[in-house]
């Protein structure tokens, strides 16, 4: 499972790329950070946040999307800032068919620290080991984004499995999401049996 974590944020935009499995050792391809100048306009700035996340989508192939899910802040102006960065991350991944979750970020320190109060430096912490790199990844915002894409491997498998088997039972098939078996009494065609009767026996008998 190759996944592209994405912290989003006009002036910086982490990303990190991790391949693995639950349970297994996993591996950073790449990270960094999309920068744009804070004196620029809105428009522009959109644009070369769009391009940047692009060239990683080209160069790593993601099979999965993880972007961290905006909440309000004292700070309207950055979260507006953050909330447009993710709409654009969002949309380029939907564009190519990708699949996109949203995890927040008390997950994702749950996920990698144990701890959903975990602060940054424990988070960048963890990231460096579990990932066995020789040195933190700098800036924070890259770290979060491997954080991200850690968080959605660990945790994102399950989620997907069980919203399959909850469509599948909405549908009346099993986990593969095919029909259900009917009873073998149903298939062929003999009725069913009062409950709590024995077979062979009248239904005015008395037991012995």
């Amino acid at each position: 499972m190759r996944v592209l974590g994405v912290d989003p944020g006009l002036t910086r935009c982490g990303v990190g790329v991790v391949e693995g499995l639950p349970g297994r050792q996993l591996t950073m391809l790449g990270v960094g950070v999309v920068r744009t100048p804070p004196g620029d306009d809105l428009g522009p700035r959109l644009l070369a946040v769009e391009r940047g996340l692009e060239e990683w989508l080209d160069r790593y192939s993601p099979e999965l999307v993880a972007v961290e899910r905006v909440f309000a802040q004292h700070n309207v102006r950055t979260v507006m800032g953050t909330a447009q960065a993710s709409a654009v991350a969002v949309l380029c991944a939907t564009r190519r068919g990708i699949p996109v979750t949203l995890h927040t970020p008390s997950e994702v320190k749950a996920a990698v620290t144990g701890s959903g109060r975990a602060d940054k430096a424990q988070v960048t912490a963890m990231v460096t080991r579990l990932l066995r790199l020789d040195a933190p990844p700098k800036p924070a915002d890259a770290a979060d984004a491997l954080a991200l894409a850690i968080c959605h491997i660990w945790r994102g498998g399950t989620t997907n499995r069980l919203t399959a088997a909850i469509k599948a039972h909405a549908a009346g098939g099993n986990w593969h999401g095919t029909p259900a078996a009917e009873p073998a009494e149903q298939q062929s065609g003999a009725p069913r049996a009062a409950y709590g009767r024995v077979p062979g026996r009248p239904r005015n008998s008395t037991r012995p």
